[in-house]
């Protein structure tokens, strides 16, 4: 016997993230990367947090910042955030905040929460990799949640969840600026999810990770919203709302909220509790001083340099990729998705990209549930600086140009 051996079942599903993997890749000077979805960390507001670790561990709030904390979070940060989100439409108080280590967790804990061994969760075709990962633990079946209009009705989402031996839970979506296609859910789009799990009977899991960055277009109201209003209020609501500061003010302190009914909030107490807690006492005061002194001068500089790579490599895409590739136009968020011709597998190319060209990006497979995709792959932009988009973007052209040439 070996300790593998005691492996639970639910271990088998546990993958590696090609994502986390193409990271390492960072670490290779020569390699030009649109690989990571990761912010510039050029643009973190260090001095806001050097004041804010200076002053909550320079007067009386450094015992408390030292100490533990309640698990549902710091509440004065519970509360700043109760007003962000009245300010998105959804009226609530603290109560309806529950504070997360980065908003993975929270995926992670509504899995938990949620899927019994094959109850299905609707995902979209591609979906967020880290979603994925969260909820294969709990050994799901998935299902195609077409948002843009589909041919299955709810009585055949339910069927076939009953065939595969549970319910339909939830729907989990990215609605603006989806990791990896850079798509925005039309109000419209969003009011048919609602619909549909209201005929389900289902919840709504709303990745809001990316909503801020908007550079251009109207904004459109967060599902959560539209459920309030139509449901009367929050605690009626189905909806439930991940948020996160990691793209604006910084990843590396793993904050992340979900707002939600109290019924919800309540629950994910007990799994906090059981799990680590609460999340850093410290990193949760210094994030509410950032937000209270800096959130919205920050939200306006990541856009406004953001939107300028994003601008860029849209155009050096037009100049370089041949006939017949595809890609995406996001009116915000981090990534632009690629479509090339069938019979090319991105994740062969991706080989050939870092062999010969030193050039990397994430293969379109990686957020497929059923692994389909091959010939779709994810740029980032983020980190495109002036040389990645003059170089990188040309490179990766002349070799989908040479792998088109060899069919």
């Amino acid at each position: 016997m070996t300790l593998t051996d005691l492996f639970a079942t639910r271990s088998s599903r546990m993958k590696a993230s090609e994502i986390r993997e193409l990271l390492k890749l960072l670490d290779q000077p020569d390699i030009i990367s649109f690989a990571g979805g990761i912010p510039d960390p050029s643009l973190f507001p260090h001095d806001a947090f050097r004041r804010a670790y200076a002053e909550v561990l320079g007067g009386a709030a450094a015992n408390a910042a030292l100490q533990y904390q309640v698990s549902e979070g710091y509440l004065p940060l519970r509360r700043w955030l109760a007003a962000h989100m009245t300010d998105l439409g959804v009226p609530c108080d603290e109560g309806n905040i529950f504070i997360t280590s980065g908003s993975q967790q929270g995926l992670d804990y509504l899995g938990k929460l949620m899927l019994s061994p094959a109850d299905t969760a609707l995902v979209t075709w591609p979906t967020y990799l880290g979603a994925l990962q969260a909820f294969n633990a709990y050994e799901p079946t998935y299902a195609r949640l077409q948002p843009n209009g589909g041919n299955t009705t709810p009585a055949e989402y339910a069927e076939a969840a009953a065939a595969a031996g549970g319910r339909v839970k939830f729907a989990y979506l990215v609605p603006d600026f989806a990791n990896p296609t850079g798509e925005t859910l039309t109000r419209a789009q969003r009011e048919g999810v609602l619909d549909l799990a209201a005929e389900l009977d289902c919840a709504v899991i709303e990745d809001a990770a990316y909503q801020a960055l908007r550079y251009d277009g109207e904004p459109v109201p967060p599902i959560i919203a539209l459920d309030c209003a139509r449901s009367g209020g929050l605690d009626a609501a189905r909806t439930i709302y991940c948020g996160s500061f990691s793209k604006i003010l910084a990843p590396g302190l793993r904050m992340g909220w979900i707002c939600a009914p109290r019924r919800i909030v309540e629950k994910l107490v007990l799994m906090k509790q059981a799990a680590d807690l609460h999340s850093p006492s410290i990193n949760q005061m210094a994030i509410l001083h950032v937000a209270e002194t800096s959130y919205a001068a920050q939200v306006e500089t990541v856009r406004r340099i953001y939107g300028e790579r994003r601008n860029a490599i849209l155009a050096a895409l037009e100049a370089a990729m041949p006939v017949g590739v595809e890609w995406s136009r996001p009116e915000g968020g981090m990534f632009i998705w690629v479509t090339l011709p069938d019979g090319i597998d991105t994740t062969a190319l991706l080989a050939r990209a870092v062999a010969e060209e030193r050039v990397a990006f994430v293969p379109g497979s990686a957020f497929f549930a059923d692994g389909s995709g091959r010939n779709t792959l994810r740029l980032s932009f983020t980190l495109a600086d002036e040389r990645a988009v003059t170089e990188g973007i040309p490179r990766l052209g002349r070799l989908i140009r040479d792998e088109l040439a060899r069919r």
